[in-house]
């Protein structure tokens, strides 16, 4: 398909002044998508279905992952996405922009920072913001994924599931199940504190 035939719309929300700029959103105007993917005639040797690093069905039409890349795009379009949530501040790739556009998925993307320090927290808006735009059914199927699946897209998921009202516990046990080795106790305290506030 020719680049031209696409418009792409980027847009800001709307931000009181001199706030930051919390979510950036690309969205493609492409031709009517078939996302039916025939694996009737496929042999295995035809169909490369590979997940991201760390996916997981979260609920009915919302899923989990590390950051994707083109051996991941196959399997993505079994999902039949509707959005991706991107949780990191770094430009989303030109192959991964195509897949999107090819496949009439809409990007919302949230800068959010990677910390090493501890009791660094993820901001409450951005989380809100994030959690707003999971829980509209009208942008499901959707991936939410950061670089490699586990703290921020860990928080996120967090706060899905203190509104699903899981109890603390659970919500820290898979969170650790994703982070393994390098859960952080600042994720943790920042996502008690977002969780908190979240009803």
């Amino acid at each position: 398909m020719k680049e031209d035939s696409y418009n792409t719309k980027l847009s800001l929300n709307q931000q009181p002044a001199g706030s930051q700029q919390m979510c950036r959103t690309i969205e493609e105007d492409a031709p009517a998508v078939d996302h039916h993917v025939d694996m009737s005639s496929s042999t295995s040797d035809d169909l490369n279905l590979i997940p991201p690093l760390n996916f997981a069905m979260v609920d009915n039409g919302i899923f989990r992952s590390g950051f994707p890349d083109s051996a991941n795009f196959s399997f993505l379009q079994t999902l039949k996405l509707t959005s991706i949530i991107y949780l990191c501040p770094e430009p989303y790739p030109e192959a991964n922009t195509e897949f999107l556009k090819s496949n009439g998925i809409k990007l919302f993307q949230f800068g959010i920072e990677s910390y090493k320090e501890p009791f660094v927290n993820i901001p409450e808006d951005t989380i809100r913001e994030a959690l707003r735009l999971v829980l509209d059914v009208r942008n499901h199927p959707v991936l939410i994924h950061c670089n490699r699946g586990k703290h921020r897209t860990g928080c996120l998921v967090g706060c899905l599931r203190k509104l699903q009202r899981w109890c603390l516990s659970s919500v820290f046990d898979e969170y650790q199940r994703f982070a393994a080795a390098k859960a952080r106790v600042s994720d943790q305290s920042g996502e008690c504190s977002v969780l908190h506030g979240i009803n």
